[in-house]
């Protein structure tokens, strides 16, 4: 190996070493290795001159050079991890947490309203004896119409008003297709309330797509419509306050007979008559009446034996007049700052 190769060696081995030792970022650290080390670096351009040196004298000096780089490269790592080492110190010093202070506080959710007065509503009737009943929401057209005494040219059936999968099959529009199956399963006497979800084709401020109904049945020896009117006039009275008036008004259901729809005083106006009422002081909440002697012979029950009363309302509805809202869609826009106030 030549002297001249050597004595090159030996300056770009100390010149590197001094520049590193002053080093004191990564940047640098990585232009020093560039200037060293880099494709065309001082020591890989001495590399080459390898070739170049007498034959005896070659291996001595890959070796030595090679001997070099990697002290050289062991160098920059043990510098490269020091430094950022360091760095995560610093930043652990700098972002030091007070455990003494109070903690972000935490948004807490709650029950939907819809949620919270069917919840009410199912507790009034629980308490009164009554027992809830499910049933699907995907439905045979026997028990959402047939049974219930809705003949064919029924306007219940009408394709805008119920979401049909099949001449046979469609979402429930009502859940006292319930009613049917528990009384297909159990002899009288009977005494449930069916919650849940329906569905209808229509949307507007009062209507929806899909909103949710509470039914109610009680068949038995000797049941009346005095029975009807007294479960109903405990229901409106603990749901809206003893103060608030009711009535009974006739009407007409294809599965009750007699029938009636439920009214309440105006919650808005207080019965003094105002838009929400069409000044009549009077707004609708529920429709029932005395189950139809003919649903009773559909399940195999003996209209001459027993007789029963069946209701139903739309929470939405109870929801809306319980807290005075004027647009159903509120419930269904998860805005949270209407959310929030229930």
């Amino acid at each position: 190996m030549s002297d001249s190769f050597e004595q090159t060696l030996r300056s770009v081995r100390e010149s590197a070493l001094t520049k590193l030792a002053h080093a004191s970022t990564e940047d640098e650290i990585n232009q020093i290795r560039i200037e060293v080390l880099g494709r065309k670096g001082a020591l890989t351009l001495l590399l080459r001159r390898v070739r170049e040196l007498p034959p005896e004298g070659r291996r001595q000096a890959g070796e030595q050079a090679n001997a070099v780089k990697g002290e050289l490269e062991e160098r920059i790592e043990e510098l490269l991890v020091r430094l950022r080492e360091e760095a995560h110190q610093r930043s652990l010093s700098q972002e030091q947490v007070d455990i003494t202070l109070p903690g972000t506080p935490l948004s807490r959710g709650g029950l939907h309203p819809i949620t919270q007065v069917m919840a009410q509503i199912v507790d009034i009737f629980t308490r009164m004896g009554f027992q809830v009943a499910e049933g699907p929401q995907v439905e045979l057209d026997y028990y959402n119409f047939e049974a219930l005494n809705i003949p064919f040219d029924h306007p219940a059936r009408d394709m805008h008003d119920t979401f049909y999968f099949s001449d046979d099959v469609l979402l429930r529009t009502h859940t006292s297709p319930v009613q049917i199956r528990v009384m297909e399963d159990h002899r009288p006497p009977i005494q449930i309330i069916a919650p849940g979800a329906v569905y209808r084709r229509d949307s507007d401020v009062s209507h929806t797509p899909l909103f949710h109904q509470v039914e109610g049945l009680m068949v038995d020896e000797g049941i009346s419509f005095a029975h009807l009117k007294g479960v109903l006039t405990f229901f409106v009275h603990e749901m809206f306050g003893e103060e608030i008036p009711l009535r009974f008004r006739p009407s007409f259901f294809p599965f009750t007979e007699p029938s009636a729809e439920v009214d309440i005083g105006c919650v808005i106006c207080q019965g003094e008559g105002c838009r929400v009422c069409k000044g009549s002081g009077w707004l609708e909440i529920l429709g029932a009446g005395m189950v139809d002697p003919e649903v009773f012979r559909i399940v195999g029950y003996d209209p001459e034996e027993v007789t029963g009363f069946a209701f139903g309302m739309g929470v939405e509805r109870i929801a809306m007049l319980k807290y005075g809202i004027n647009d159903i869609r509120l419930f269904f826009t998860n805005d949270l700052r209407f959310l929030s106030q229930f």
